[in-house]
């Protein structure tokens, strides 16, 4: 089992309630969307199973672990095994994308090895493959400051892919891209995750892409979950629940609603 929530809590410190009660169990290999309103809890949701916040109540299981009960070395290790792909991606602007990708080996390499790979990339051909599976691999050699706002977010992508992680944690990961650029990099991303046995997690604000490309679909709404169902069996029902007063078609047309909120995110 990769992941495991019981009862899962988080209250900010101002007294915020941003996650209640949510149990889930995610197994290993599962492709999975979190969607939902803004303000929903996704973000913070991948913020816990990156185990970035602690949990203010329940019990969390991460790749077998507590991550919690572990000291801060072993905690470390943990991380190492996971990949996260942000919405703006942490890539050095002046850096090659070549040299950005390949950090993201950085936590298995010893400090001298990753000296020497900002100086000279030690791994081009591996690069190069991750980066041309999302149509990138003429971009090896530019500066990451050169790039647009969708060749960043899949230069992102193909540094996490290259760290090879256990689970991939995505925040809105095609957020940049028009609909059939990210369509289109989601079955990538989905294809490979599926091929190396990866555990994908990621939040959408696009409805449609997340009932197309991940076969399972979380709800969420105020912080809890509101459903949790194959992606074929959401209903528009469902949809209009979750997304209620948030400015979007009525109950009784999923179409419409799909479509409006890919409209508005790409």
């Amino acid at each position: 089992m990769t992941i495991r929530l019981h009862g899962v809590g988080l209250t900010h410190a101002n007294g915020t309630r941003a996650l209640a009660d949510i149990d889930l169990r995610i197994e290993h290999g599962e492709r999975v969307a979190l969607i939902g309103p803004s303000g929903a809890g996704k973000t913070t949701l991948l913020r816990l199973l990156a185990s970035a916040l602690l949990p203010s109540s329940g019990d969390l299981e991460l790749l077998g672990e507590n991550p919690w009960r572990l000291s801060g070395r072993a905690r470390q290790k943990l991380r190492r095994r996971i990949g996260l792909i942000h919405q703006s991606p942490p890539l050095p602007p002046r850096q090659r994308v070549v040299t950005a990708v390949a950090a993201g080996r950085l936590g298995q390499w010893s400090l001298a090895r990753a000296l020497v790979n900002l100086l000279y990339p030690l791994d081009i051909p591996g690069v190069r493959g991750e980066l041309a599976r999302l149509d990138l691999a003429d971009k090896l050699f530019q500066r990451c400051d050169q790039l647009s706002g969708g060749q960043l977010q899949r230069a992102g992508i193909a540094r996490v892919l290259y760290q090879a992680p256990q689970l991939i944690l995505a925040d809105e990961p095609v957020s940049a891209m028009d609909p059939v650029l990210a369509g289109h990099t989601l079955s990538v991303l989905g294809r490979e995750a599926q091929n190396r046995g990866i555990t994908l997690i990621a939040s959408l604000h696009a409805v449609e892409l997340a009932l197309a490309h991940f076969p399972r679909v979380i709800g969420l709404r105020d912080g809890h979950v509101l459903f949790d169902r194959p992606a074929a069996e959401v209903s528009p029902e469902e949809l209009a629940a979750l997304y209620a007063n948030e400015q979007l078609q009525p109950p009784g047309d999923a179409r419409p609603l799909h479509n409006e909120l890919q409209v508005q995110r790409c």
